[in-house]
């Protein structure tokens, strides 16, 4: 190994929304990567098991349970990562919540949910961190966004604008913190088996009448032009490659993974 590689192994960050899907995948890819990490959940169970798989691979992880949504939260889980680690060189703002809701029957509740965790969270994580990582004069933050953001998806419009929300936080936050060395990016990833996107599938295909759920699924694989659905092992590799190996000069920008769905 290189002593440019060995560099690169010894980094240290902070995952969340780790408990499954992606997160899990990404705190996998990076600890057999090498590098140290400190993931978290409000999921405690899940983020256990995760840390469980983790086993054997060269990093290491420590598990910090928290619900982000609470005030003073997401401050303190960056701090606490900190303290784990002995420092920061990157964030995933991978955590995430979105329910199917008709447009008519729209509520409180679910956009207060939503934009409490998608939006204000992944905000003031991105302060709290870009402040660590402001003095150390590098760093960076990958936050996870949607195709979603730049769509017309009325049974989903809490997730949506949420989503929109981050690619502007990426660019602000990339602005602000561009003058001390730290790169700020975003990822959206396609259509890939998570149990959020199965869910969210599900409800769709029931608000639209539609009982052979997987005619439905094929029917919206036909979409992407690359004819099928992403892996989340791919969309995990993509995100090690903004957290550990894309060019310095890359930031404030918004890289699309859809297989073709998100044309811009």
């Amino acid at each position: 190994m290189s002593s440019h590689d060995q560099e690169k192994s010894s980094r240290c960050g902070l995952v969340t929304g780790a408990a499954g899907g992606l997160g899990r995948e990404v705190a996998l890819q990076l600890v057999r990567r090498g590098c140290r990490i400190a993931i978290t959940d409000i999921n405690a169970s899940g983020l256990t098991a995760t840390l469980d798989g983790l086993h054997g691979a060269t990093g290491e992880a420590f598990e910090l349970p928290c619900d982000l949504t609470q005030d003073g939260e997401p401050e303190r889980i960056v701090d606490n990562a900190v303290s784990a680690l002995g420092g920061l060189d990157f964030v995933v703002n991978n955590a995430a919540y979105g329910v199917i809701e008709p447009y008519f029957d729209m509520s409180s509740r679910v956009w207060d949910r939503t934009l409490s965790l998608n939006v204000v969270a992944l905000a003031l994580i991105c302060k709290q961190a870009g402040q660590v990582m402001r003095e150390r004069r590098s760093g960076r933050i990958i936050n996870i966004t949607s195709p979603a953001s730049r769509m017309a998806i009325p049974d989903y419009a809490a997730y949506a604008a949420s989503k929109a929300a981050v690619d502007s936080i990426t660019r602000t936050t990339a602005i602000a913190l561009a003058p001390y060395g730290v790169r700020v990016n975003a990822l959206a990833p396609g259509m890939m088996d998570t149990d959020m996107q199965r869910s969210t599938e599900a409800d769709l295909a029931r608000l639209a009448g539609r009982s052979d759920l997987d005619a439905f699924l094929a029917e919206r694989t036909q979409r992407v032009p690359l004819g099928r659905r992403a892996s989340i092992e791919e969309i995990a590799a993509a995100v090690i490659w903004l957290c550990l190996d894309a060019p310095e000069y890359m930031t404030a920008e918004r890289l699309n993974l859809s297989g073709g769905l998100d044309k811009d």
